[in-house]
């Protein structure tokens, strides 16, 4: 009974996340071919690094789901608060022994600053950052992804609805333009408040920065874009401080964002 119940709750995101997916212009590349992810560098600011720092949240659930790979896993993650892509030393990062990784990296996920798509001027800097950024990236060996944040809500001075809209055109142009692989964080994050409004996935003191259960929602839909596997199921609750109610919630919410925006 759960699990036919919990597959009329997928389908049921599917019908709503269609109009999300659609709402823009473009079509997001499939997803890589394989894709190797047993070393891997975050690049951002502190949308990553709130709440113990999405990589820890995404290691451990790789950890659980894959405990044979536990000593294989290498990941960093390298911050900058408030920063935008072209504030990010790439160059530094990729000679990954400069922070303590033997090999070069295998993945390197770039998340761009959350007012990056808000203007033709930002969006066009934002479009010639990542290509170069990619570029440096294969020249390293080692394959890119894009991390699409999420949008802002009340009482963010810059909310405005829609706002969702430019931001996956963004990423899915950045992604087509350079083959690299979008994980789509923020279409989770409008699909997990139009099925439940009250749920509370950013920091009510600013409407920009993600809560806990933000993160933990992220680190969901980005375990579920690399290793192409749902994470339903998963008992991965940081450590007792999510809800069972709201981690089962949130690893449907992404497991269903992930599966309609790859088809």
């Amino acid at each position: 009974m759960k699990t036919i119940i919990q597959r009329f709750f997928v389908l049921g995101v599917f019908f709503v996340m269609s109009s999300v997916l659609h709402a823009s212009e473009g079509t997001q590349i499939k997803p890589s071919k394989n894709l190797k992810t047993d070393r891997i560098l975050f690049v951002g600011n502190s949308y990553l690094y709130y709440n113990d720092s999405l990589h820890n949240h995404v290691k451990r659930m790789v950890h659980e789901k894959f405990p044979k790979r536990k000593k294989l896993l290498s990941y960093k993650s390298s911050t900058i608060g408030g920063s935008r892509l072209e504030h990010h030393s790439l160059d530094h990062l990729l000679a990954s022994k400069n922070i303590g990784v033997r090999k070069n990296f295998e993945l390197v996920i770039l998340q761009g600053g959350s007012t990056e798509p808000l203007s033709k001027k930002s969006r066009q800097q934002f479009q010639e950052q990542v290509g170069t950024m990619i570029k440096k990236i294969k020249a390293s060996g080692g394959k890119a992804a894009l991390y699409m944040t999420h949008a802002y809500v009340k009482p963010h001075k810059k909310y405005a609805p829609g706002m969702i809209n430019d931001i996956k055109s963004t990423y899915v142009k950045a992604g087509n333009d350079n083959e690299a692989l979008v994980i789509p964080v923020g279409l989770a994050f409008e699909m997990a408040y139009r099925i439940k409004p009250d749920i509370k996935l950013h920091k009510e003191f600013d409407g920009t920065h993600p809560s806990l259960l933000g993160t933990y929602l992220a680190a969901n839909v980005v375990f579920a874009t690399l290793f192409k596997s749902s994470p339903i199921g998963l008992e991965y609750n940081y450590f007792g401080t999510i809800s069972d109610e709201d981690r089962e919630f949130l690893q449907k919410i992404a497991t269903a964002t992930v599966a309609e925006f790859f088809k």
